[in-house]
């Protein structure tokens, strides 16, 4: 009987926050529309990079940016280097003479405390965050602040489209799930506010801003922080960010635990918005969409261990048993059955899935031991 209880509970749970929930936010979407009023807004705007040994990327994000689609005189850029040890900052200096500024933090504090030192330098009305190598298409920054027109937004994020795929496995699997989920974004967004950004292109009002914790994950506190002084957060998918995918699996999972570990401490810092009377919705959505999913390994562990518990009770266990190991095993060997049997989307997809979830559970055991990461690398394209 607690086998049972417990396999049909993981079951019920794992369903939701994969299927469930998509399917419920996408119902409120079309029965309790809520629409960006947008409008050609074109306010002054402060473009924040922050950069750690970027030499390999900074020239050409300062000369993508120089060279978007909005009047020069509204733009000021300013990189952060966080004590970089190689030519990053001689390659900003090129740059002054366009406007370009170059701020040394020193010594290295991370991204978020340059994000901080960066705002105190500008008081432009829009801040825009970029990464050292992110690459935005010519009118994502007017695509971008649009969204601004409507004086319920606070922030907006845009859509990452990883590109130069050489093939490489997890390339193709993170591109998928960012596909799943800026669907997810597209329809918060028509009922109020989106959970996730990106953080590569991002951009908040300058009086929304607050100063944040050097631990606390820029990317998911900030938005918080907006959506807690009443503002909403929107996605804008005309608004599109080219960014290489990584290439190394281990690459991206040390990405993965990084950033599950900060944001398991940003929901901590946050929790009150996770038990907010006066915005229920947004609760509820932190809770499918961040919560559940960030824990769905305990679901995962506790629906295989109940099914092998159970396999001679019937065909049914049987069939998901096998159904789950098999499922397992492509995930594991994805790689070996690739060479046999050529590129295949669902090896790729059950790789990244094991790969987002063994993530999450060794973030979580960071988490317990109270480990934190402040200090970032960049990302490896």
């Amino acid at each position: 009987m607690i086998w049972d209880l417990l396999f049909y509970l993981c079951l019920t749970a794992i369903i939701y926050i994969y299927g469930g929930y998509p399917i419920l936010i996408g119902a409120l979407a079309l029965f309790r529309a809520k629409p960006v009023r947008k409008a050609d807004y074109v306010p002054t705007v402060s473009i924040l990079i922050a950069a750690y040994n970027e030499e390999e990327y900074i020239e050409n994000t300062i000369r993508n940016k120089l060279e978007l689609d909005y009047p020069r005189e509204k733009i000021e850029i300013i990189v952060v280097s966080d004590c970089s040890e190689d030519r990053t900052d001689e390659i900003v200096d090129k740059y002054a003479d366009q406007g370009v500024r170059l701020l040394r933090q020193e010594p290295r504090a991370g991204k978020t405390a340059a994000l901080n030192m960066a705002v105190t330098q500008t008081k432009n009305e829009i801040l825009v965050f970029s990464d050292a190598n992110s690459w935005y298409q010519s009118q994502a920054l007017r695509k971008l602040v649009s969204n601004f027109a409507d004086p319920e937004v606070g922030y907006v994020t845009g859509k990452m489209v990883y590109t130069n795929a050489d093939g490489t496995l997890v390339g193709d699997g993170c591109s998928t799930y960012m596909k799943y989920e800026n669907i997810l974004r597209s329809m918060e967004t028509c009922v109020g506010s989106i959970v996730g950004v990106d953080g590569g292109i991002d951009a908040v009002l300058r009086t929304a801003y607050r100063n944040m914790h050097p631990d606390q994950l820029p990317d998911f506190v900030l938005p918080l922080k907006v959506v807690y002084q009443g503002y909403r957060v929107v996605y804008e998918p005309e608004a599109i960010l080219n960014e290489a995918s990584l290439k190394s699996t281990v690459d991206e999972y040390k990405m993965r635990v990084r950033v599950t570990l900060r944001a398991l401490w940003a929901l901590l810092d946050m929790r009150i918005l996770l038990f907010n009377k006066q915005n229920a919705l947004f609760a509820w959505q932190l809770w499918s969409h961040k919560i559940l999913r960030y824990f769905c390994f305990f679901f995962l562990v506790g629906l295989y261990l109940s099914n092998m518990a159970l396999i001679n009770q019937g065909w049914f266990y049987l069939i998901t048993f096998v159904a789950q190991s098999v499922f397992l095993l492509i995930a594991i060997f994805y790689s070996n059955l690739e060479r046999f049997y050529g590129a295949n989307t669902l090896f790729r997809l059950a790789n990244y899935f094991l790969i987002l979830n063994f993530a999450a559970m060794h973030a979580f055991f960071k988490f317990l031991r109270g480990q934190k990461q402040i200090i970032w690398k960049p990302r490896k394209g």
